[in-house]
C-alpha cells in the first residue's frame, strides 16, 4: 500500500456495446475503488478512432482520482474493471474495444516498466486525452525528466487539432 495520497488521471474510452453506458459504468466502478476518491470527471467526448477507421467512433473522458494505491495496484484495479466489462485483449493494438482504462498521469511520477508507462506514452498526441484533461486540470504541468522543460496541459491542448471531436451534452 502507498501511504501517500496521489492524484492520478485516468483516460476512459469505449466504442462497443453502448459506449456511453460503458464509460459511465466504469466511472461508477472507479468510484468504489478502495483507498481512492474520484475528485473530478470531464465531459464525455465523441472522437474518431486512432487506428483503423472501419470501426465506430469512441466515447472518451478523463477522470481525476485521489488514491493511496500504488501505480501497479491501480493498474490491476483498472484492468479488473475492464475485464468485468468484457474487454478481450487482442493483438490488434488500435482495434475496437468495449472498455479501455489508461493511467495517464500518476502524480509527478515518471514510470517505465514492462506493465506501465507514465506519463502515458501517447498523451501529447491525443486530442481525446488532452482536451478532457485540460477541462478538469487546466493548471496541470506534466512531469518531466531531469533537465527537461515541464509542459502545460493547457498549452498542449491549445496546440492540438481536435479532429472533429465533439463534447457531448448528456441529460
Amino acid at each position: 500500500m502507498n501511504p501517500i495520497t496521489t492524484i492520478a488521471y485516468i483516460g476512459l474510452g469505449s466504442n462497443l456495446s453502448e459506449p456511453v453506458k460503458q464509460v459511465q459504468a466504469a466511472i461508477d466502478e472507479i468510484k468504489t475503488l478502495a483507498q481512492s476518491h474520484v475528485i473530478n470527471v470531464s465531459s464525455l467526448y465523441l472522437s474518431k478512432p486512432m487506428g483503423p477507421q472501419d470501426q465506430d467512433d469512441y466515447i472518451n473522458a478523463v477522470l481525476a482520482l485521489e488514491t493511496k494505491l500504488t501505480p501497479l495496484e491501480l493498474l490491476d484495479a483498472l484492468q479488473s474493471i475492464e475485464n468485468k466489462a468484457g474487454r478481450v485483449r487482442k493483438e490488434n493494438h488500435w482495434g475496437a474495444r468495449i472498455l479501455d482504462l489508461d493511467i495517464i498521469l500518476f502524480g509527478n511520477e515518471i514510470i517505465s516498466t514492462e506493465r506501465l508507462i507514465v506519463p502515458h506514452y501517447g498523451m501529447k498526441k491525443r486530442e481525446f486525452v488532452l482536451l478532457p484533461l485540460a477541462e478538469i486540470a487546466a493548471d496541470l504541468m506534466l512531469p518531466s525528466s531531469i533537465g527537461a522543460e515541464r509542459q502545460s496541459v493547457t498549452v498542449l491542448s491549445q496546440n492540438i487539432a481536435n479532429n472533429s471531436m465533439i463534447k457531448l451534452k448528456l441529460s
